[in-house]
């Protein structure tokens, strides 16, 4: 069984934006794979199904973003999952725009929820794909970036970005994490 857990924030005043990536990746999963997110609990919307022939949940957490970690540790203690099959996607200004990028584990960077699911689940290795939202203008504040939508030309970008985000999740479920990163990073990440 493998959550899938995808950042963002609640409410229309979010949708579509830079931060909301992660919950945009699980709408596309659920689509792909006629996964109807209708279930309320854990401190998430979240549907269930198969991917791959693997049980599946994909769950977008309400605490909003700050507080991502009290909704994946719920889900953890309830269903009793090794960390390595709950596999967070996530926005990510450091990385390039319009790419992916798959970790095993690691640190939260300057990235507020996962530095939440972090210090709920008291660990760093859990999965995560990161999508590029790119980076904000000098002077321009953080959350104001993070909380914009993405003009017309980003928009079809991020949307390839989004797709690779989906197809990376579905191939770490249907074969394994390292066929993803290498089917999927870039050489040189």
């Amino acid at each position: 069984m493998f959550v899938v857990v995808g950042l963002g924030n609640p409410g229309k005043n979010y949708f579509n934006t830079r931060h909301n990536v992660g919950f945009d990746t699980i709408n596309l999963l659920a689509n792909r794979n006629n996964i109807i997110i209708n279930k309320i609990k854990f401190k998430s919307v979240y549907g269930e199904g198969t991917i791959g022939g693997e049980k599946v949940f994909l769950v977008k957490p309400q605490t909003y973003m700050n507080n991502s970690g009290m909704a994946v540790l719920d889900l953890y203690n309830f269903y009793k999952l090794p960390l390595e099959n709950i596999i967070v996607v996530v926005d990510d200004i450091d990385i390039e725009f319009g790419t992916i990028r798959i970790r095993k584990k690691g640190s939260a960077g300057s990235h507020n929820g996962l530095k939440s699911i972090i210090y709920h689940l008291q660990s760093e290795d859990f999965p995560r794909i990161k999508i590029g939202i790119g980076n904000k203008r000098e002077g321009q504040d953080l959350a104001d970036f993070v909380l914009s939508r993405f003009d017309k030309d980003e928009r079809m970008d991020i949307d390839v970005a989004i797709e690779k985000a989906a197809q990376a999740v579905e191939t770490i479920i249907t074969y394994d994490m390292n066929t993803a990163m290498n089917q999927f990073n870039k050489k040189g990440d």
